[in-house]
Formats: structure tokens, C-alpha cells, sequence
């Protein structure tokens, strides 16, 4: 089989980072506040070689939280980042995916992970769907940050920390590289790790009107 061999094992964030910085879209972890990092691997002759990275981390958006979690929206994760290396078998992502998947399901109590597939860089959300994930909607229309190419959320012109100080310095400034930039909207997918107290009550509820 193409995966024989391959393992997902937990990693350190500075493991991560790099890797998605180089191979992720976005080339950027900024802003995410991280829970736990992945790397997927396969055998080569002498140490198995990262060719796959994850980042899980606390939601971007906390509204999307509660709307999908509403009785324990602490207990929603979303999947931050994801990138593979191009020359991985074609299942290699949804494989890595489901590890992750069983892993959390596992060792923490989270109930719900939440990704988006953006469509501003051609994603529709195929391997998503793949791993079976729900598509529950779409974001409403927004607009990034580009500093010097990457890719920062709007709020860090209003961020009092140091690094965001300097790009509103320079975006006040006139600067050519930093601009604002309209985004499409992406797709919001949804994955239950385990029901919520609250889905619980629902279908006992629904339960006891169907008698």
C-alpha cells in the first residue's frame, strides 16, 4: 500500500512552524493561539522524514464557537493549519486526518473540530469531505492584511503589541507593501469528536415527542 510505513506522531511547535511556513499557502502561523501540533511521517533509510504538518489551536472566530458548540463552546477546536509535501500518495492528507481525529478523540475532551477550506486559494473543502466532515455553511465575506506577502488578520492594526505597532506604523506611513486586501467567503466544515451535553439533550427531547 502507498502509506505502509507512515505514522502520525504529536510534535513540537517549532517543528511545525517551519514546515508550515514553507509548504502551507498561507506561509504563516501568525495569530494562532496552539493546542496541539502533528507531523506525519514516512520511512526513508535512516530517520523518518516530516513530510506533513498540523496545527489545532483555539478558534479564530469565538462566534463560530458557540454557534456550533453552544453548551461547550470551550470544548471546540479548530484545525488551523495543514500542509502535506507535493510528492505524498494522494490519500496521504485524509490518512493523517483520521489519525489526528482519533488521537483527540482520545486524549482530550473536545467535542467539536472546526476547519475552513478557503477559497480564495482554489480550496473547496474536497479532502474535508473525504474525512467525512459536514460542510454547515460558508463566512461571510472579509478582508486580510498582506504584509511583505504574508498574510495577517485585520486586527493587527489594531494590536498593541510590538510587531503590530511597526506594519501600523508603516501602513500610516503609506507603505507599498502592506495593504488590505477583500476576501471570498470559505467553507465551514464541522467534525463531532462526541456529542455535546446539549445535542444530547436535543435528541432526547426528540426522542420522547416521536413516542
Amino acid at each position: 500500500m502507498a502509506l505502509d510505513g507512515y505514522r502520525v506522531d504529536r510534535i513540537q511547535y517549532n517543528t511545525a512552524k517551519p514546515f508550515i511556513e514553507k509548504y502551507h499557502y498561507s506561509k504563516s502561523v501568525n495569530g494562532i493561539k496552539v493546542s496541539y501540533c502533528f507531523g506525519l511521517f514516512r520511512p526513508s533509510e535512516f530517520l523518518p522524514e516530516l513530510v506533513g504538518a498540523a496545527i489545532f489551536g483555539e478558534p479564530a472566530m469565538t462566534n463560530q464557537a458557540s454557534s456550533w458548540n453552544p453548551s461547550n463552546p470551550d470544548k471546540v477546536l479548530e484545525l488551523r493549519r495543514l500542509a502535506c509535501i507535493d510528492d505524498t500518495p494522494k490519500n496521504a492528507e485524509s490518512f493523517f486526518i483520521s489519525k489526528m481525529l482519533r488521537w483527540l478523540k482520545k486524549n482530550t475532551d473536545a467535542e467539536v473540530i472546526l476547519s475552513y477550506a478557503d477559497s480564495n486559494y482554489g480550496h473547496e473543502g474536497i479532502i474535508y469531505k473525504a474525512s467525512n466532515f459536514e460542510l454547515v455553511g460558508q463566512t461571510a465575506e472579509g478582508v486580510v492584511l498582506m504584509v511583505d506577502g504574508k498574510k495577517y488578520h485585520d486586527r493587527t492594526l489594531r494590536n498593541p503589541k510590538p510587531y503590530a505597532k511597526k506594519i501600523k506604523e508603516r501602513f500610516a506611513a503609506g507603505d507599498d507593501n502592506i495593504e488590505l486586501v477583500k476576501t471570498l467567503p470559505k467553507n465551514i466544515f464541522l467534525y463531532r469528536l462526541r456529542e455535546s451535553a446539549l445535542l444530547k439533550e436535543y435528541k432526547e427531547t426528540f426522542q420522547k415527542l416521536a413516542q
